[in-house]
């Protein structure tokens, strides 16, 4: 049996289903909670955990109630995911209970495959470590999933990275080099160039609202490990004279990714152009299926039953993606959204960064969810390099006031972190930035794009920005502003063995592995996708993270859970 720290079943469920491991002897699958292990008629129990210590109680908990006296008696096993860790093992020998395992192991589960382009190492607290707490653990396995993939694609000659952490991730890589000569390997080298990238280079574009359809989707229901919980009452089938009176009340569960091919279409487009697509469909598919009326001949008949299949998995996909962007409709065309992305597209273009905003004044009055709040003081704060003292303490105030005390310590953590600061030298960098990098764009063309900031309608990710000018002209052209932003840039190359090195056949495409650490954003991927697919654009774009966010999780992974008094 395996007991599961509920957290890691979402990840582990891309590699291995439930069905797979029932084929390698697994009889009962557990979420670890505290209490006594359910019965099973198992010899063997093991522990899949993160190593944190609050876990480490549970299973304490667990082993101490495992009745002794029963027989069979029953083995535990404890594997740790991704690392050991000493401090887990000492608690646990301290509680008494380390001598019940027979098997104390790790199983290192750096990249994990979301996507045909997409790795992520979905470690949810990699951004508030490294940039709060100083711990640069996830950048050790950042690093370690760098290792396994080469030797599995080839070493990589070319490593350009921006930021504190990119160095870091870029200097361990070097050593483990070095300290492992045996890990030269022959391998033609399927990518060429690695980039990677801090995300506190790119503190902006997260906490804005993303406008492609995937990112919608996720910014307002939240996609999981490639799955989506989505309300019932839109996917109730419709059968007549019934009147609805047996709704769902389960969420609909859906699996999102580029496997199913209306989804791989529309997903990286801008919602505004995801209706044509889908009308245009279902008259394809009607059409298809009128077919059959036509169908005269035995052979034409077999023809058309052949792809029935394919051709209702294919109605029904429409159906449900037609349902979803109606929910993301719903929430797009409300005047909230309307008002609150006018508010964000005003900062982005550099309107009014400098002084308090009369719209945010207003949610903070109506007690709009905090987070929302946060989302937009940060990003001006961010659009203004910093505020004014006097800004900043007035916001501070009114966010205290209303949503109480205790979010002190969450306003001190986006202090550190540098998304809501004071402005220091007096000097806004920002619009420097958003000219040279042409971060905002007016004249956007949502339904046929010509520019990656259809992504965000009208602004174009920093970080994309940046990877897109790394490939063409190169960085030597915007030095200045790359010294603008925060933390070191640099090259590195590695040398091949002789033979590997590749000649460009001509029309051939580069391939870059672009490593953001601190998480991504689906709109950023949507705008690497589509670099990949420009025409002369001569690049591929494989994308990996240490976490995939959005400005809502993030922000989340960064506030302080304090009780408020009982008083």
């Amino acid at each position: 049996a395996i007991v599961w720290d509920e957290y890691l079943t979402g990840p582990f469920g891309l590699i291995a289903q439930y069905s797979l491991l029932k084929e390698h002897e697994v009889e009962k699958m557990f979420t670890l909670k505290p209490g006594r292990l359910p019965p099973a008629d198992v010899k063997n129990i093991i522990f899949f955990v993160r190593p944190k210590l609050e876990l480490m109680d549970i299973i304490t908990d667990n082993v101490l109630r495992e009745d002794r006296g029963r027989s069979p008696q029953r083995d535990f096993h404890i594997l740790f995911v991704p690392r050991r860790s000493l401090l887990c093992e000492q608690w646990l020998k301290e509680q008494g209970v380390l001598g019940s395992f027979i098997h104390r192991e790790q199983y290192s589960l750096d990249l994990i495959p979301f996507d045909g382009d997409l790795l992520s190492m979905e470690s949810e607290s990699a951004f508030k470590e490294c940039y709060l707490e100083s711990d640069q653990t996830s950048l050790y396995h950042a690093a370690k999933g760098l290792m396994t993939l080469q030797a599995l694609y080839g070493t990589i000659p070319q490593i350009f990275g921006k930021g504190d952490c990119a160095r870091h991730v870029a200097n361990m890589m070097i050593r483990m080099k070095r300290e492992f000569p045996g890990s030269q390997n022959s391998i033609f080298p399927v990518f060429d160039t690695l980039l990677l990238l801090d995300r506190n280079v790119d503190l902006l574009t997260p906490l804005a609202t993303q406008l492609t359809y995937e990112g919608l989707i996720d910014e307002i229901y939240g996609i999981q490990n490639t799955y989506v919980k989505l309300p019932p009452e839109k996917f109730a089938p419709k059968k007549q004279g019934e009147g609805g009176k047996d709704l769902p009340t389960e969420p609909k569960k859906l699996q999102l990714n580029s496997a199913e091919e209306l989804y791989a279409e529309i997903r990286d487009k801008n919602f505004n152009a995801v209706g044509s697509v889908l009308s245009k469909k279902a008259k394809i598919i009607s059409a298809a299926f009128e077919e059959r009326h036509h169908a005269k001949t035995v052979g034409e008949i077999k023809q058309f039953v052949s792809q029935l299949p394919h051709m209702q998995a294919a109605r029904s996909s429409l159906a449900n993606h037609t349902s979803i962007a109606e929910l993301i409709k719903d929430i797009t065309t409300s005047e909230d959204f309307f008002d609150n992305l006018t508010v964000e597209q005003e900062f982005m273009s550099g309107i009014d960064t400098d002084k308090v905003n009369n719209y945010i004044e207003d949610c903070i009055a109506q007690k709009h969810p905090l987070i929302k709040i946060l989302r937009l003081v940060c990003l001006q704060s961010v659009c203004n390099s910093g505020l004014k003292q006097k800004v900043l303490d007035h916001y501070k105030r009114e966010i205290l006031q209303t949503y109480g005390y205790e979010h002190i310590l969450t306003l001190n953590n986006l202090e550190k972190a540098g998304l809501l600061k004071p402005q220091t030298g007096g000097r806004n960098n920002y619009p420097t930035i958003r000219k040279t990098l042409r971060l905002w764009m007016d004249d956007v063309n949502e339904q046929n794009p010509n520019d990656i900031s259809y992504v965000y309608s009208g602004y174009a990710p920093l970080s994309v920005r940046l990877a897109q000018l790394l490939a063409r002209p190169g960085w030597r052209s915007i030095e200045e502003v790359l010294k603008m932003l925060p933390g070191p840039h640099f090259e590195e190359r590695q040398q091949l063995p002789t033979g590997l090195q590749k000649k460009r056949q001509h029309g051939e495409n580069r391939v870059t592995l672009v490593f953001f650490l601190g998480g991504v954003t689906y709109a950023e991927i949507a705008a690497l996708r589509f670099l990949s697919q420009m025409e002369d654009g001569g690049t591929e774009y494989v994308i990996a993270t240490t976490k995939l966010i959005n400005g809502t999780t993030w922000i989340k992974s960064l506030m302080e859970k304090l009780e408020p008094a009982p008083f």
